[in-house]
Order: structure tokens, then sequence, then C-alpha cells
């Protein structure tokens, strides 16, 4: 399995990446650190990354109530990495769709 799992694009993600065109978010292997992060970016997009901030998830418990009785699982646990890159430099993500 690779070290970038997927971008993140979402709501509060766009947002942030509007304010600061140069960050982006990605969900990452839970075991990949700071150092593989910033060589799999650059190595995948062709960037050169100036900082990566790391952030560790921890699963939360769920439950929920049915006509069967009460479900209750887990969400996975997961990272999520913050990239800045140089100032100048762009990553589309929709370029190939």
């Amino acid at each position: 399995m690779g070290i970038i799992i997927k971008p993140v694009i979402t709501e509060k993600m766009t947002a942030i990446t509007e304010k600061r065109p140069n960050r982006y978010a990605f969900r990452v292997s839970p075991a990949a650190n700071k150092l593989e992060i910033r060589i799999a970016i650059e190595g995948m997009y062709s960037v050169t990354v100036k900082d990566v901030n790391t952030m560790n998830y921890s699963g939360k418990h769920k439950s929920r109530y049915t006509k069967s009785g009460l479900i209750s699982g887990k969400q996975a646990a997961f990272k999520k990495a913050i990239v800045t890159l140089k100032e100048g430099e762009t990553i589309d993500f929709f370029s190939n769709i």
C-alpha cells in the first residue's frame, strides 16, 4: 500500500485552499512520517513541498437504534497531512477527469 491514500476535498479544506492557495490535505498511511510524505507528494505531483503538518485521528465508537435492536460499530482511525507548497505552485486534482 502506498503512503498517499487520497486527497481530502471537503468544504472546510476548500475554504482553507482559497485563503492560502498553496495548502493541500491528504489522507496518508498511519505509519508514514513527514519525510516520507514529502517525498511521495513531490514524486507524485512534481511540486516542491515547503512544509508538512500531520494529524492522527482516533477511531470513534458509534451506535444506532434500529428495528432489530442496537447496532454498534467503530469508525476507522486515520492520519491526515496538510502539505504546504512553495509559493506559486499548485496541484490540480481534477486535471485528468
